[in-house]
């Protein structure tokens, strides 16, 4: 009796630890869900983006390409940049990218988004785009036809560009 009410317990205690990882590697909050003014509320205000680590390898305002701009500085949310540093093939779910995509003279022009939903959009990875002017404002969100058919390119790279996930 003793030996099976330990295993309850431990079970129990594994189970909230594993969640409580979840929570803490989602930075401390709910995810959003896959809408542009809730992923841009939770990037700002909830998680700011500004405070997670920058893309593994890369600094800030590294040379960028089009469509993205001259100049590209690339934040990670914790759970993606777990999944680049350990190789997984495939990001997990609640992974966010964001990038601030500036002009020739270093100016601010847009901040562009990558966020994993499971079961958002599975033809394209689960992956829900966004693009915000330099206000804030939604310039495209969802499932967007030039970012998916730009990164499919990546496809082998689960849909990424900046670095190896692999």
């Amino acid at each position: 009796m003793n030996r099976k009410r330990t295993l309850v317990v431990s079970m129990m205690v594994c189970t909230f630890l594993a969640v409580s990882l979840v929570v803490a590697l989602a930075g401390g909050g709910l995810l959003p869900k896959a809408d542009g003014s809730a992923v841009y509320e939770y990037i700002t205000k909830t998680s700011p983006y500004q405070q997670w680590p920058l893309f593994h390898g890369k600094e800030k305002l590294y040379e960028g390409k089009h469509p993205h701009g001259a100049f590209l500085t690339t934040y990670v949310n914790d759970l993606a940049l777990a999944g680049f540093k350990a190789r997984i093939g495939t990001l997990a779910d609640g992974a966010i990218i964001v990038k601030e995509n500036y002009i020739t003279d270093k100016i601010l022009g847009a901040v562009t988004v990558m966020y994993r939903v499971k079961g958002f959009d599975p033809e394209a990875g689960d992956w829900f785009w966004a693009k915000y002017g330099a206000d804030g404002s939604i310039e495209k969100e969802g499932k967007v036809a030039g970012c998916i058919g730009c990164h499919t390119a990546a496809i082998n790279n689960d849909w990424i560009f900046t670095g190896p996930v692999k």
